[in-house]
């Protein structure tokens, strides 16, 4: 069955970095995009960035250009979130998330904090 498993996340104090990964098995990781998601207290639930299945095209939320990146590895069935100048308005829980055929898949979510 597909299994998507977040980690990577934590306290960090504002300015800081984190990298988020998510590993998938279950389906041909390499086929299908990937999105990563965050839900902060009281909010719904935001798209933050996506990438294709080659990795070739990316797009973002823009509270988060210029400071987000995603990335994939293939060969890993793994994609990443590479967060810099975290503010503590990206506190949330981060997800990420697919679509295989008509099916959608989450995973259990990492906490990421930022605070001082």
């Amino acid at each position: 069955q597909v299994r998507l498993v977040e980690s990577g996340g934590g306290l960090v104090q504002p300015g800081g970095s984190l990298r988020l990964s998510c590993v998938a098995s279950g389906f041909t990781f390499s086929s299908y995009a990937m999105t990563w998601y965050r839900q902060a207290p009281g909010k719904e639930r935001e798209l933050v960035a996506r990438i294709t299945s080659a990795g070739g095209s990316t797009n973002y939320a823009d509270s988060v250009k210029g400071r987000f990146t995603i990335s994939r590895d293939n060969a890993k069935n793994t994609v990443y979130l590479q967060m810099n100048s975290l503010k503590p308005e990206d506190t949330a829980v981060y997800y990420c998330r697919t679509v295989v055929v008509t099916a959608t898949y989450w995973g259990q979510g990492t906490q990421v904090t930022v605070s001082s």
